[in-house]
């Protein structure tokens, strides 16, 4: 099941801020909630319980339900790199996280829904699947019908977008589209977590 309640709970929760709203409030608080979040000491917690942290903060930075998360795990065993490497590719390739990574919304929450509620194409065709893995020289772009809407004004003019963008996309946020040129290597994704201890807990 994904998680669908205060996001900034969560990166108090992971120890690291996982959306660009959370960077303030995790500095005014950067402890876990709850009325004994100040007294937590995140360096008593066991190896099971770092590899477990691990593995949640993957999966609620990419917004994925457990299910999915083992779907992608069992995907990425049968890749032929590195099993952690080929599972935060594999996630860094979903529509909704590219959406998010070229820009276009400003979290990955808003980019789920803008592919949920049929604002984004693949190629020309509507594609309202958040998970659709997208292949290296796909286009993707807002619906011309949908481009009037706020969210995507603000988009236009390079609001949500990183300092840089990503190695593997080529974005025109005035035509609000961009294209993945290449598969993300591993290296190119800038992602707070350590994926060898999620292969070690999925490994256990």
């Amino acid at each position: 099941m994904r998680y669908t309640g205060p996001k900034v709970r969560l990166s108090r929760r992971a120890g690291v801020p996982l959306t660009r709203k959370a960077v303030r409030y995790f500095e005014e608080r950067p402890y876990p909630p709850g009325e004994h979040g100040r007294k937590t000491n995140r360096r008593q917690t066991g190896d099971y319980g770092l590899r477990l942290m691990e593995k949640q903060k993957l999966r609620w930075y990419y917004d994925v339900s457990e299910r999915q998360m083992r779907r992608y795990w069992d995907l990425a065993l049968r890749g032929t790199g590195r099993a952690g490497a080929e599972l935060v590719v594999l996630l860094e390739s979903r529509l909704a996280s590219l959406v998010l990574r070229s820009g276009l919304a400003p979290s990955i929450y808003a980019a789920r829904q803008y592919v949920a509620h049929g604002h984004i194409t693949v190629d020309g065709r509507k594609v309202d699947i958040p998970s659709y893995l997208v292949k290296p020289g796909q286009v993707i772009a807002v619906r011309e019908k949908s481009r009037r809407m706020q969210p995507f004004a603000a988009a236009s003019e390079g609001t949500y977008a990183d300092d840089r963008i990503a190695a593997y996309l080529d974005v025109n946020h005035a035509e609000l589209k961009f294209t993945l040129f290449s598969r993300p290597l591993r290296e190119q994704i800038v992602v707070p977590v350590d994926e060898q201890l999620v292969v070690e807990f999925y490994s256990r």
